[in-house]
């Protein structure tokens, strides 16, 4: 779920989307033909894109959290984040192994693979918001131009929240030759704001297009769409598979735990990298993001081999410490043998190369797994959660870290 900063913030945010319907920033509703396509949909019902899996949100406290409650100390930096400034001279030459990385913050990502550029989910405003004066507020300027970057050949939208959506963004891209690949209902924002149709593919979940040097699969996945307008959930979100002749990446969009990260192990991993928002999680939304450890869980069932986790370090979407998404990411992840690499935004790693990348993030507080647990229901039951083994849930600062090198868990148990 994407929170606008603070709740007076999301209200005048929907009474603006109320009164001023042709305000760019909010895009369009699908219509004509794009609008059969998405009613075709197994996801479409009611008149609106619906997850198989009951999404619960307790909705009353998240926003007294948000009215009442103080963030935690550490929620946003107090010191500038180390990031690296990356240049076109610096990702002019084409990775040695073929598979490159280069993470901006938050889940904005450039990858190259076999010869393919793909830009993904690029956010490079000020505020993920479509207002100017409110909204939050990136922590560091963009880390490159959008005009430096090499030429794009994919770029990759998972679903229509702000901060993965971003107007301006996309409006300087359109005199660029890229394609851009969508899930169902997205189109209609793109086009709107002045991309030609016939470089927009809208994909359903377990659809594929093949672009170049590489086939891309939309992947299912367990969250929600809108731009703060009445129109919510007329659009879908997916995850994405991205095949290449020598390598293969999947990048999880936002999504909370689901039934299907085993079957797009099965049907396309094992990936050499994955890229799975971790960050900005509550449990008073636990049916929203994955939280740390869940992450961890998605690695594995999709046969990931190299982990880089996303969607933190950028903007204060939730309240917890800005570090302890990637603390306890590493805490998961070191009972599970799971490989985590964690660059500076900025920084380009070739994740098969192995990369020892020293930690840059300074030491924190941050709340564990048994004392905060952020954990998926299985179908909107508050009552049945998902749960994690004993290790993971562990608090790995008093209790020695179990590592199952052989036989990970093919699921959290229920």
């Amino acid at each position: 779920m994407l929170w606008a900063g603070s709740a007076l913030a999301l209200l005048i945010a929907l009474l603006c989307a109320a009164l001023i319907s042709g305000c760019a920033a909010f895009g369009a509703k699908p219509q004509g033909e794009r609008l059969a396509r998405a009613q075709q949909s197994p996801q479409w019902h009611d008149g609106q894109f619906k997850d198989p899996q009951a999404i619960w949100i307790d909705t009353r406290r998240a926003m007294l959290h948000f009215l009442l409650g103080k963030p935690e100390p550490g929620a946003t930096p107090d010191a500038p984040v180390a990031v690296v400034h990356t240049s076109a001279a610096a990702l002019a030459g084409a990775p040695q192994s073929g598979l490159r990385v280069t993470w901006f913050g938050h889940s904005s990502t450039l990858l190259e693979i076999d010869g393919s550029k793909i830009l993904i989910d690029p956010f490079w405003s000020e505020r993920a918001s479509p207002f100017s004066w409110s909204g939050p507020k990136r922590w560091y300027p963009p880390l490159i131009a959008l005009g430096d970057l090499p030429p794009i050949d994919v770029v990759l939208i998972s679903h229509d929240h702000y901060d993965h959506l971003d107007y301006a963004s996309i409006v300087a891209m359109r005199s660029w030759h890229n394609i851009f690949v969508v899930p169902l209902g997205i189109g209609a924002h793109l086009s709107r704001w002045g991309i030609p149709n016939e470089r927009i593919v809208e994909l359903d979940w377990w659809q594929s297009t093949r672009q170049g040097n590489v086939e891309l699969v939309a992947t299912p996945g367990r969250h929600s769409s809108g731009r703060l307008s009445p129109d919510s959930d007329h659009t879908l979100w997916a995850g994405f598979a991205i095949i290449g002749a020598r390598h293969r990446a999947w990048y999880s969009g936002d999504t909370s735990y689901h039934k299907d990260f085993s079957s797009i192990g099965a049907r396309f991993g094992p990936f050499d990298v994955t890229l799975i928002e971790a960050g900005q999680y509550d449990a008073d939304w636990a049916d929203n993001h994955l939280g740390p450890e869940l992450a961890v869980q998605a690695h594995i069932q999709v046969r990931g081999r190299a982990m880089i986790p996303v969607h933190w370090a950028l903007l204060k979407l939730a309240q917890h410490t800005w570090t302890e998404p990637i603390e306890r990411v590493r805490a998961a992840a070191r009972c599970h043998d799971v490989e985590v690499l964690a660059p500076r935004p900025g920084e380009s790693i070739e994740p098969t190369q192995h990369p020892v990348i020293p930690q840059w993030w300074p030491d924190l507080p941050w709340a564990t797994a048994g004392a905060h647990p952020i954990l998926s229901t299985l179908d909107g039951d508050p009552a049945a959660r998902v749960k994690l083994d004993a290790c993971s849930a562990a608090d790995p600062r008093s209790t020695p870290a179990h590592v199952h090198l052989n036989t990970p868990p093919a699921a959290p148990s229920t």
